[in-house]
């Protein structure tokens, strides 16, 4: 019991805030470093380098791999494939003390053809699909390395690269990969630590290779001419890139942006004027299965009325149909709408944050990250030299031996059978070191033939020449760019654009925002006739019936006509109320012919106390002339009348005890208001008089003693003033001198012409 320690002996007292910030720093810099940012060497997190080390040395080379990545051992040379489950166990048993799930998930992503623009794994089974469907369980999955994999391993047993213990001592790892093969660009990455993101897309091969060659001859070469080689983004999936090159120029100049990616589609006829659009490929990173079931419940929803209906025809190749609900339906438009609400177009963020050399996250434009990559590259070029060298040396120090041995064979054949410790002799003799004497009596003794020692000088001599060569490489800067090209022009003959690897998938085409879908494109446009009764009660009947024939429209009990007018299912209705506000009304909403129509006020939040002043279809460009009856009125704009929502819009700002008494449009081509009042006093003025307004009271028509304003109508004015005779007849009567009235703006007025109505109303 003596030796017992109690653990409460070694707690200290610690400031909380301290020990926890310290705690966390340390957490985010291992999530930083060790799990979220890919390194710009090689382009992998450490999950994904790991786990391709771990299929090297289980011998899951590619077939047709390189032959600087076979190992000389032909008994490894194993193109077949094995269980992810193998994988994953080494991978979390060796090197990745981690979830085996997520393990896992991660090698799926790199077998995935719609995830990585060129994969690095090659999986043979079920290992999910565009649709977003989940890789089968990998005890039932297999995979080997691609070529590409290889091209990114090759050189790990040339002395390129450091190697760290694993994380329990057993094993050794790579630090980083030394092969060629550009993977941050070319695969590009995504992950979110602590604080910081990354997001890069996946590039053209061929496009990466020839703008890393242009730094390798020129370091200073411009941005522009960097973005004129490498265009910008190669999605697997495809697609069209509509950001202007400019846009997208600037956000790889700073490595930060958002690029705006669009479905490609095509339209397809299918006879008699149908029509059916078909994408073809969708944005990088959307799951087909989750964008179907969003155009459905668009459809469902009734947000897009012009689309019917949505299918996938989808076998080895995607093809989404998306039907039109009329033949007259612009395909542009239709399009446009599913861009603006669906996945159909969307952003992928560009932020290249990656760990440099040194392991520092940096956020770093196009430039900074392909200089940084060459620099690593002749790195490795130059290691590889000085390994090979050091292996030249080691040979050609046997070599030097043997043919020592050879020219004195007789006598080293005396020491060997003579002397009890001949190597000590030997290398007292002949100057030779020890491994040499050993590598000689090892020799074997059909080595001694005179063609064997022809053989050595020819091989000591290409050995000697290859040196000095290589030599040459590790100290000329200028022999290591000549060499870099070269390797890399080797690389880019694997990937050229003109085979099926290499070749550009997403276009770029510049294009606008998809447009805001006007309501006449929404709606199938046909003609209506717009009834009002004296109590608010409103309907539509198809077609545009006679106006004149109102006694055969049937009202409630107490009810009677009060308005009718033409217009089309497309038309937004301005509906006015006495109290100065204005409500919108969609003219394909309102309810049918038959029967009495229903009340308005359901429809909108009209006040019990306000008035329908006026109904009407809102014209584009249109103006109102709005009068008060306290005789202020002005013009307003039609568009900036319409309102969004069933609580209307505050136009005219009424003072007490008054309301508003006429709102009506302006022709296009008048000139002058009437104004008539209650105590039948007309006057005539220029329409220029008239401010126009969004909103406010006004400015005075006509000056009143007593009574107020009865109506006001805007004329031409050399057309004359013309109004309804009363009776049946139906006749207009029209007075073409208009001077007597004419006066300025505010005037009290005089008495209007003979015959014209006792109700004081211009209609």
């Amino acid at each position: 019991m003596s030796d017992f320690k109690d653990p409460f002996d070694s707690i200290r007292d610690h400031p909380f805030d301290a020990a926890l910030s310290e705690r966390y720093l340390v957490y985010a810099l291992s999530t930083i470093t060790a799990r979220s940012l890919p390194d710009l060497r090689d382009g992998l997190k450490p999950v994904h380098r790991r786990l391709l080390w771990a299929m090297r040395l289980l011998r899951l080379e590619p077939s047709g791999a390189a032959p600087d990545v076979l190992v000389a051992n032909p008994a490894r040379n194993n193109t077949s494939y094995k269980k992810c489950a193998r994988v994953v166990g080494d991978v979390i048993g060796k090197y990745h003390p981690h979830g085996d799930q997520s393990v896992y998930d991660a090698m799926v992503r790199l077998a995935q053809d719609f995830a990585l623009r060129t994969p690095l794994v090659d999986g043979q089974g079920n290992f999910g699909n565009i649709d977003g469907d989940n890789a089968a369980a990998m005890r039932y999955t297999e995979a080997r390395l691609t070529q590409a994999a290889a091209d990114l391993m090759a050189g790990l047993d040339d002395g390129t690269v450091e190697f760290r213990p694993t994380y329990n001592g057993e094993e050794q790892e790579p630090e980083v990969f030394p092969g060629l093969f550009p993977n941050l660009l070319a695969n590009g990455s995504s992950g979110i630590a602590v604080g910081m993101a990354t997001s890069i897309p996946p590039h053209n091969i061929a496009e990466v290779i020839d703008a890393a060659m242009l730094l390798v001859d020129d370091r200073e070469a411009s941005h522009a001419a960097l973005m004129a080689l490498m265009k910008g983004p190669d999605f697997p999936t495809g697609g069209l890139l509509v950001d202007p090159p400019e846009v997208i120029a600037e956000a790889y100049a700073t490595g930060r942006g958002s690029l705006r990616l669009r479905a490609r589609w095509h339209k397809e006829d299918e006879g008699r004027g149908t029509w059916v659009a078909v994408v073809d490929e969708i944005p990088y990173g959307v799951a087909k299965g989750k964008l179907i079931e969003q155009i459905a419940q668009l459809i469902a929803d009734r947000k897009l009325p012009i689309l019917a209906d949505v299918r996938d025809e989808s076998d080895e190749t995607l093809r989404i149909v998306l039907e039109p609900r009329a033949r007259t339906v612009d395909p542009n438009v239709l399009m446009d709408g599913l861009f603006r609400m669906s996945d159909l177009e969307n952003r992928f963020s560009l932020n290249m944050n990656v760990l440099d050399a040194t392991r520092t996250p940096r956020v770093m434009g196009l430039r900074d990250v392909l200089l940084a990559w060459l620099a690593h590259q002749i790195t490795v070029l130059v290691r590889r030299s000085q390994h090979r060298i050091e292996q030249i040396d080691s040979r050609l120090e046997l070599l030097d031996g043997y043919i020592v041995a050879y020219l004195n064979l007789d006598r080293v054949i005396e020491i060997i059978r003579t002397e009890d410790e001949p190597k000590a002799v030997m290398m007292a003799e002949f100057g030779l070191t020890d491994r040499q004497v050993e590598a000689i009596l090892n020799m074997r003794l059909r080595s001694l033939r005179k063609l064997e020692e022809m053989e050595l000088r020819r091989e000591r001599d290409a050995l000697a020449a290859e040196r000095e060569e290589l030599q040459k490489l590790v100290d000329s800067k200028d022999r290591q760019k000549t060499r870099l090209k070269k390797d890399l022009a080797a690389l880019r003959k694997r990937y050229t654009p003109e085979s099926g690897v290499g070749a550009r998938r997403t276009s770029l085409e510049t294009a606008g925002p998809a447009r805001e879908i006007p309501l006449e494109a929404m709606i199938e446009r046909e003609p209506i006739t717009v009834i009002l009764s004296q109590r608010g009660w409103i309907r539509a009947m198809k077609g545009h019936g006679d106006l004149a024939a109102t006694d055969a429209l049937k009202f409630k009990e107490g009810d009677a006509f009060a308005l009718a007018f033409h217009a089309q299912t497309t038309d937004k209705l301005l509906l006015a109320g006495s109290d100065g506000r204005f409500y919108t009304l969609g003219a394909d909403k309102l309810p049918g012919g038959r029967g009495f129509g229903e009340p308005v006020r359901l429809m909108i939040d009209l006040a019990n106390e306000a008035d329908i002043v006026a109904l009407m279809p809102a014209q584009p460009g249109g103006r109102l002339l709005l009068a008060a009856s306290d005789g202020r009125g002005f013009l307003a704009p039609m568009d900036e009348v319409i309102a969004e929502t069933r609580k209307g819009k505050q136009v005219v700002n009424l003072r007490k005890g008054a309301a508003l008494k006429v709102a009506r449009p302006v022709a296009a081509d008048a000139d002058s208001v009437a104004v008539i009042g209650e105590n039948r006093k007309l006057v005539i003025f220029s329409l220029a008089e008239l401010p126009e307004m969004t909103r406010g009271q006004g400015v005075q028509l006509q000056r009143y003693r007593d009574g107020g304003l009865a109506d006001a109508v805007t004329l031409v004015l050399a057309q004359g003033l013309s109004w309804t005779m009363g009776g049946e007849s139906g006749r207009t009567r029209t007075e073409p001198d208009l001077l007597p009235w004419r006066a300025a703006r505010g005037a009290a007025g005089r008495m209007p012409p003979n015959g014209f109505p006792r109700d004081n109303r211009f209609d």
